[in-house]
């Protein structure tokens, strides 16, 4: 690798054999990291706000204590060095992928704060629009060649659990590593958005408070398996935001955020979100608002993490003041130098 390149990732003299440093304005802790971290300290504060359980306060308590304690642990032995020379890539591979499995963590924790809601207030204002777009020829169009296209709507959300490991894969195929943390920011920004949000919008999915209501026509293998996973490991506290589709385009905007060299990973995975929003909708696993709110969270969450890698690029306000002034002493020093017998005659 020629100079121009090592300064280009980051290296320079011996560090050149070194990893490249993926840590937050030179610390430990990843920004995906502090996401996930605050999402667990706001989750023990939401326990204490809910009428929940005393056993289920406790045990997400002890839990989202318990986690961010062990995981300084992994952060150490991240940084540990083997024979004195670089850290053990297995924790550092291990930091790639623990983020994903807190997420899912977090969408149970989730479903231990749903709360009993007899009245369907909330569905009766949404399902307005989902009875306009399907009633006024959207199932005909997605049904026109028949089981087709909403074989491929079911196929699509099936896939949602596994476009953020998909995200990561790519990143490591393509040999860009140090870019998990900013593709992993987007996607759990995105989807701890739509997870804060459950408790306070109590909510079922149409086609529980609907009963028979817009149903799709073909009940096919693939649909009978969605069906299947969400009567067995879905949460009923709420509906909205969907994150399914919050987590779907966040994984797209981060994976265009990450990997902007290959262009097709991106738009793979934002052609499989569009397709899982309309097949949300269509499905009847989420109203047409719920599908809404959630493109607005992975927007939401692209813009602020744009944001926030852009601010934590700059150099600090007072380090840019201590450099601004410590140029204008030098020039001053220079038009104005002080010899020795000038400083006799003043005295």
């Amino acid at each position: 690798m020629n100079p121009t390149a090592q300064a280009s990732h980051g290296f320079t003299g011996r560090a050149a054999a070194e990893p490249v440093p993926d840590y937050l304005w030179g610390g430990i802790v990843r920004r995906s990291e502090w996401v996930i971290f605050g999402f667990l300290l706001y989750t023990i504060a939401l326990g204490t706000l809910l009428p929940v359980a005393p056993p289920v306060r406790h045990l997400v308590t002890l839990l989202n204590v318990a986690i961010p304690a062990a995981y300084a642990v992994l952060i150490v032995l991240d940084r540990v060095k083997v024979d004195g020379t670089k850290p053990a890539v297995a924790f550092s591979v291990a930091r790639d992928l623990v983020p994903l499995a807190l997420i899912v963590l977090a969408y149970r924790e989730m479903g231990w704060f749903a709360q009993p809601h007899s009245e369907h207030t909330l569905e009766a204002s949404w399902v307005t629009w989902d009875r306009v777009v399907l009633r006024g020829g959207g199932r005909a169009v997605i049904e026109s060649l028949g089981p087709v296209i909403p074989s491929i709507l079911e196929i699509c959300y099936a896939l949602v659990y596994a476009l953020a490991p998909f995200g990561v894969a790519m990143l490591y195929v393509y040999r860009r590593r140090e870019k998990v943390d900013q593709f992993l920011l987007v996607f759990a920004v995105g989807v701890l958005l739509c997870y804060a949000q459950f408790p306070f919008w109590p909510s079922d999915p149409p086609r529980v408070v609907y009963l028979g209501e817009d149903l799709p026509t073909f009940q096919t293998v693939f649909r009978r398996f969605n069906l299947w996973m969400l009567g067995n490991y879905g949460i009923h506290t709420s509906v909205f935001p969907s994150a399914h589709v919050a987590g779907a385009f966040a994984a797209a905007f981060g994976a265009m955020r990450a990997l902007p060299e290959r262009r097709w990973v991106g738009r793979f995975l934002l052609v499989t979100a569009f397709l899982i929003a309309i097949g949300t909708v269509y499905g009847r696993y989420h109203y047409l608002p719920d599908a809404v709110a959630g493109l607005a969270m992975a927007l939401l969450a692209l813009g602020f993490t744009r944001i926030w890698s852009e601010s934590s690029a700059e150099p600090p306000a007072s380090k840019v003041l201590r450099r601004d002034l410590r140029c204008w002493l030098r020039r001053f020093w220079k038009r104005n130098p002080i010899s020795p017998r000038r400083q006799d005659t003043s005295l």
